[in-house]
């Protein structure tokens, strides 16, 4: 093994435990409410799985929050690259609990959408979509998570959250990161279920409908933090 191999698996290793407490800090200091709790109970007494949707850069305290809800039943997916890049994402993610479900949403077609079929209906989890992910353009609403509400009739489940403070990173998604010790609130829409006779023109009006909510749902959490 090369010196430059044998350093990048050390901060592979170190960079999981390290990223852990990072984002565990950040989460305890914070003081959070939640709105529309309601909406989420409405999916969540079912006992079915739902799709989690949210843009990329709100992973942090959206993720939180159904995290949180692992306790309470929720069997818990996230999409991650099956790259070496999604290693480290994939150990966090199921070092807290839920399913690192290694694919790419970059992966269209039949084959991507059974599997995903497979996770949902045959396993009974829920897979959190990022819905501009993940590669942009950012707030775009992209046509994976209505097709698979489509053929799992699983509702969409749409959430937002702002900081009072935050670190805005240079990504394509502008990705927050919430300072230590502010405000978050973050906010849950009403589920919205896709009907499996939808044509394909009526799945582009609903993700312009849901592209809607969502930054209606972001504006709300920012205007119950003034």
């Amino acid at each position: 093994m090369s010196k430059l191999n044998s350093k990048n698996q050390i901060l592979k290793i170190l960079a999981e435990p390290v990223l852990k407490i990072i984002i565990k800090f950040v989460w305890m200091s914070c003081r959070v409410s939640v709105q529309g709790e309601e909406n989420i109970r409405q999916v969540f007494e079912t006992g079915k799985p739902f799709i989690p949707c949210y843009w990329h850069q709100q992973h942090v305290f959206c993720a939180w929050y159904l995290l949180k809800l692992q306790k309470k039943g929720l069997k818990l997916g996230f999409l991650i690259s099956p790259s070496r890049d999604g290693d480290v994402p994939a150990k966090i993610i199921q070092s807290w609990g839920a399913q690192a479900i290694r694919g790419s949403s970059n992966r269209t077609g039949a084959r991507a959408i059974r599997d995903l079929y497979q996770i949902v209906v045959k396993q009974g989890v829920s897979p959190v979509n990022t819905s501009d992910g993940p590669t942009g353009p950012i707030y775009k609403f992209k046509p994976g998570a209505i097709m698979l509400a489509q053929i799992t009739q699983s509702p969409i489940l749409p959430m937002a959250y702002s900081a009072k403070r935050f670190w805005e990173l240079g990504s394509w998604d502008r990705f927050w990161i919430p300072k230590p010790f502010t405000r978050v609130v973050i906010t849950i829409g009403e589920p919205r279920y896709v009907n499996k006779a939808v044509s394909i023109e009526a799945q582009s009006e609903i993700a312009t409908e849901m592209e809607q909510q969502l930054m209606a749902l972001q504006e709300q959490a920012a205007s119950s933090l003034n």
